[in-house]
Order: C-alpha cells, then structure tokens, then sequence
C-alpha cells in the first residue's frame, strides 16, 4: 500500500468561499498541471486533483477549511484487478461478487464501498471500464480480463444478450416519483410468470391491491417491489436491501421467497444490512472493504456462515485483512452472572395503558424500567410500537393509565423520531446543529465527540448544510443529536434505518456506553434482530392486528420474549457457537423441528 489518491468531497468542497487555498500550497502546482481546473469541473468551479503527479503530502489536505480532502491509501498490488472507476479522484471497484448459479450470492459491507456498483455491472446496466479512463474497452477485452474464472462464462453471456435481469433496487421511495398507478395493475403488468396474485397473498400485499402507488408506506412499496421481480421470467435475480421498511415477520417472508428461486438456470444476488436475513437467505457471501467514497475492494466467497462471522470478527483470513480492531461479541442471555457493585434504580413506571389513536387502540400491560437498561421494543408494523414511544414522549395522551417516573423534577426525555427528513432540520451546518444542542460533541478530545462525530463518520459532514444531507447521514445526524443531550430517557424509533452493518453495530456500542455512563435507560424500536439482542438487556413484546388493534407485554428477559416473538412468527433461531449471535434455522430444518418440539424457538 502507497499513498497514490487525493480524493474530492465535492459535497463538501467550496470554492467559492476559500479561493482554491488548496492550489496556493500544492508543492507540484508551479507546473500548473496537479491542482487545476479540469473542463468538466470548470463549468461547478471545483478544483481537481491530478493523480499521476500527485504525491500524497498532505498540505491541500490542511490547507482545505472544509476538510474537503482526504488522502487514502490505494491498492497498488490491486491495480490489474480494478473493474470500473467513475472518474478523476472518484470511487474505483477491484475485483467483482461471483454470480453462482442455482445458488444466493450475499454481499455485505459499509455504504459507498461499491455494493451497488457491483450489482449494476452484474445486471448488465452498468458496463465495466477496468479503471480505465481513456477508453472504453469493448466486450472481448473485459471478457479477457476474467478468464479462467466463473466471470468469463457470465460475462459472455451478457455480451451475446443472453441475460434476462431482474433487479429490485436499493431506494424502494423513487418508485412513486416513477410509477404512478394502482397495485393490481403495476403487479398484473409486471407478472410474466402467472405468479403475482399468489406472490402478493405470501407478502400480506392482499389489502393494497386496490391503492395507488402514491399512497402506500415503505414497506408496502418494499413488497410491492419484491413481487414484482420475482413475478418476471428472467435467469438473473438481483436484490438490492430488500429487507428495509420491513418488520421481523416479512423481512424472513421475503427471504423465503428469495431462496425458493434458486434452483439450476437462476441466478440470484443479494445485498442485505441485517445480518441475520443475510445469513439466512445466502449460500455464500462476498464481503467488501474499502474507503467509502474512494475505492472497495470484493473479498473471495465464504460460506455463509463464516462470511458473517469473519465480519463481525473483523478479520478476513482469505484476504489477511484486518477490518476493526476488535471482534463483535454477542451475550448469551437468560445464563446469569456478570452482575457487579452497581446498585440500579428505578427511573419509571407505567400502569396499564390504553390508547386510541385514530381507530387504532393499544393496551400495554404494567411494566417498570431500571437505570442502565435497555428496552427493546419488538413486533410487526402498525401494531403500536412507535404509538407507546410517542406517549413516553409526550406526544400522545392515553385515554387509560398513567406513566411514573422517579426523577427529581421534570425527566428528561430525548427522543428520535421513526422518519427523519430534511425539513426536521434548520437552515444551518451540522456542526452548528450539534453546538446547539450540546458543545462537548464538537469539542474534539471529549468522549462524546469521539463516540458520535468520529465513530459515526461525521466529521467529514461538520461543514455540510444538514438540509442537503443523504439519507443515511440525516439518520447519524438525527441519532447524534438525540443522544447528545443530557437526558433521563432515550427514545430511539428505528435508529438502524439507512444504516449499514458496521454503523448499527457502531451504533449499539454508542448506545450501551452512553446508558451505562449517564446511568439512564433507553427504549429501542428494532426490527433488526441481531441488533435487538446485541442491545437489549430486557424485551417489549408488540402482538396484535395491524393497523386495529395491538398488545404489548411489560418489560421481561430477552430469552422469554424473543421466544414468545419468535413463536408468534413460527421461526426459530439458534446461537453460533463461535460469536454467540442468533442464526434464523432454514423452515423444516432438523433443529428447527426439534426447537419447535421443545418449545425453545429463541435458545
């Protein structure tokens, strides 16, 4: 490894305010060939650097106020082996996931890395460069470049048209922007199979049928998507999260109708957050590592299992890379011991609450939270798990029952909301958001500004307008703001929404240190599983009818209530004896049948 990339945050980047200080103090700018404006950024006014001479001292790096700019350490040994590049100082891929046909192919790994990219260019959408950017090689040379491997036969089977792909995109909310129309219809015109009726009964879509696109909620859209892949007559199948929006019980339906698909002459692709759905719905995994934004590198495949395992290791042996510093443990709950001098006490308590909320009624039986705990709160959509967080909040009133808290005065409570938008925020920086609320975050040194602004990433988004945010760094930036503040309670609604795998185990770190440190307690609305259990040290059970009526039991051990959870959905899981966390059993397996005979569907 050298340094050889000076890379661009253009979101980042502006000019207009520093005067390019980053060309004053290039060592190599007397030329006027390293940092200078290229016809294409000319038309923006960025600078651009040019990489054949550039020599990775650092200086543009200090002198940008923006932090616009960042040396990384390319793969050199690796350069044979790049597939595509978007350009000067952007995003480069090595090396590709291997379609296996008959079998689920999983790609895990941190957003920006190339996942997308990669399943483009397997769908045939997105036709590789091999880094090179000169010219554009024709279908013989990239052919070429894979041959001996499994790539070559794929490779020319998309260059002779004899591909059919069928690909479910990432970003499920551009598709009422694009599709207008009623769901029976969309699914009916999409059906090539005779399948969509039958596809959409499996994924509770039978309600939705006659409702217009425009009108449906995330995970409808999700399913809407799902079905209407599966339900095309194609040879390639390519599923880009198909597990966001969902709740337990559909992201493991879903996952079913995946795995029936392959069989011999399909092949199927899946790029997936939550490890336990990917864990379940492959046969082998693909991880990819890299700088987010600059380049990522496509391990070999694992096996499933090792694949997760390996990750949440931090360590690839096939690849002798090391990903994190230390390994994600999970804790065996229910086993006891481990308790220390901490005396805890009691922050808050509810009677039996009942409350109606537009035609929706919930009732919550009595429960009562400690400091330093952590509440999962579990269940399907629309049954009432956002609705009791609102009335922790504040927000909602019950009609029956009271909520106590034990807290001298007024209790604190922060609260982050399920939907985060841009309009949530003011017309100012993160790093004046975050000052508001609480100046030890920006301050660097402190533990707040390294558990929250570096572990999160966020550093590089200090000088962003919060408004021109993405997705997934508004969710960082709502999570940061929320558990800044000096509170008794934390109510976090989905805080793993637009995350990926390494910022929701960040973000579980974050969470666990901040309410064993303040001594508080924190509820947690997590369809996650892994991340439920990785958090939580008690369990809100959520049961019911969508959307009319829901239950939710009182606080009990993770054990006991992901087994009523689990029991409800008929799914059983077991633990990995290696990293102790939950693995969802095949349907029909031996160990799911003797979990199900035992009663233990959560061991």
């Amino acid at each position: 490894m050298k340094f050889r990339l000076a890379v661009i945050d253009y979101g980042a980047c502006k000019p207009k305010k520093c005067s390019y200080e980053c060309i004053g103090v290039c060592p190599v700018n007397r030329s006027g060939r390293a940092l200078a404006i290229d016809a294409e950024r000319a038309v923006r006014g960025q600078p651009v650097i040019y990489e054949d001479i550039c020599i990775g001292c650092g200086l543009c790096v200090k002198a940008c106020p923006f932090e616009a700019i960042f040396i990384v350490n390319m793969p050199s040994e690796l350069e044979e082996e790049a597939v595509h590049r978007y350009g000067v100082n952007l995003f480069k891929l090595y090396r590709l996931p291997v379609p296996k046909e008959g079998h689920v192919v999983g790609v895990i790994g941190r957003n920006g890395t190339g996942k997308s990219t990669a399943l483009r260019i397997l769908a045939g959408e997105l036709k590789p460069n091999l880094g090179r950017l000169d010219s554009t090689p024709d279908w013989d040379e990239i052919i070429r470049r894979f041959r001996g491997s499994e790539l070559q036969a794929y490779f020319k089977m998309i260059a002779n048209n004899k591909i059919r792909v069928a690909h479910k995109i990432q970003h499920v909310d551009m598709v009422p922007r694009r599709v207008k129309g009623v769901v029976r219809e969309l699914l009916k015109k999409a059906d090539e199979r005779g399948v969509s009726g039958e596809l959409a009964s499996e994924l509770g879509l039978s309600k939705v049928m006659d409702r217009r696109v425009e009108h449906l909620s995330g995970g409808e859209l999700q399913k809407l998507l799902v079905a209407a892949v599966l339900s095309k007559e194609a040879n390639v199948y390519v599923f880009d999260e198909p597990s966001a929006y969902l709740d337990v019980r559909e992201r493991i339906r879903v996952a079913r109708l995946i795995r029936r698909e392959a069989r011999p002459g399909k092949f199927i692709m899946v790029v997936e957050h939550d490890l336990a759905v990917l864990d379940y719905v492959s046969d082998l995994i693909h991880v990819i590592y890299g700088e987010p934004g600059a380049y990522g590198i496509v391990s070999l495949p694992y096996a499933s299992r090792a694949g997760v395992n390996n990750f949440l290791d931090g360590y690839l042996p096939a690849e002798n890379i090391r990903l994190w510093k230390e390994p994600i443990k999970f804790r065996v709950h229910g086993e006891g011991g481990g308790e220390d001098s901490y005396k805890p006490f009691k922050v808050a308590e509810w009677s039996g609450l009942e409350v109606y909320l537009d035609g929706f009624k919930l009732r919550v039986e009595p429960g009562e939270v400690w400091s330093r705990q952590v509440i999962g709160i579990v269940g399907p959509n629309g049954i009432g798990k956002t609705t009791f967080i609102r009335v922790l909040a504040g927000e909602v009133k019950p009609r029956e029952g009271l909520v106590y808290t034990y807290i001298s005065g007024e209790p604190r409570v922060s609260y982050k909301p399920q939907y985060v938008n841009p309009e949530m925020f003011p017309q100012a920086t993160v790093y004046e958001i975050l000052k508001a609320v609480n100046p030890e975050v920006v301050t660097p040194g402190s533990w707040l500004y390294l558990e929250l602004v570096r572990r999160l990433k966020l550093d590089k988004l200090l000088d962003r307008e919060a408004r021109s945010l993405s997705g997934g760094e508004l969710q960082k930036l709502a999570l940061s703001i929320a558990l800044a503040r000096e509170a008794d309670i934390y109510l976090l609604d989905e805080p793993s929404a637009y995350l990926d795998v390494e910022e929701r185990l960040n973000i579980a770190r974050i969470v666990r240190r901040i309410v064993e440190t303040r001594e508080v307690v924190a509820f947690i609305v997590e369809h996650d599983i892994m991340l439920a259990d990785l958090l939580s040290d008690k369990i809100m059970v959520f049961k019911g009818e969508p959307g009319v009526e829901g239950l939710a039991g009182g606080p009990e051990s993770v054990k006991r209530g992901m087994n009523k959870l689990l029991e409800s959905l008929n799914i059983t899981m077991r633990r990995d004896p290696e990293t102790k966390r939950p693995r969802v059993n095949k349907e029909g397996s031996y160990l799911d049948r003797l979990q199900k005979v035992k009663g233990e569907y959560y061991e």
